[in-house]
């Protein structure tokens, strides 16, 4: 997380992170609201310049990025988990192989 952007693309990002996470009825919960107050009440104004909202920029940036990690483990761990035991041919295929052909039709 080498630099932060703007605070409006991180407030965007987790956003989008919390649709992901509790479907079409996000704006209903409880971390929307939470977020949406966070973000408004450190806002720099023309009257003072806070270090806080730079933290709290750097709080979300680093929690948007734990959200969108664990997202992507999930999908990862549910693309590649272990069913049981697999074929060679279903093993192959999930790293791109293809397995050889036997002479006589033997595989």
């Amino acid at each position: 997380m080498a630099a932060l952007g703007s605070p409006l693309q991180t407030l965007r990002g987790l956003l989008r992170e919390l649709r992901h996470v509790s479907g079409c009825a996000y704006r209903d919960t409880a971390a929307y609201r939470h977020v949406l107050a966070a973000f408004r009440a450190h806002r720099v104004t023309s009257e003072k310049l806070c270090r806080a909202q730079q933290e709290l920029h750097f709080q979300a940036a680093t929690y948007l990025c734990l959200l969108r990690s664990v997202r992507q483990h999930q999908a990862l761990h549910r693309e590649y988990h272990g069913r049981g035991e697999r074929s060679p041919e279903e093993v192959a295929g999930l790293v791109g192989f293809r397995l050889p052909q036997q002479p006589g039709g033997k595989g």
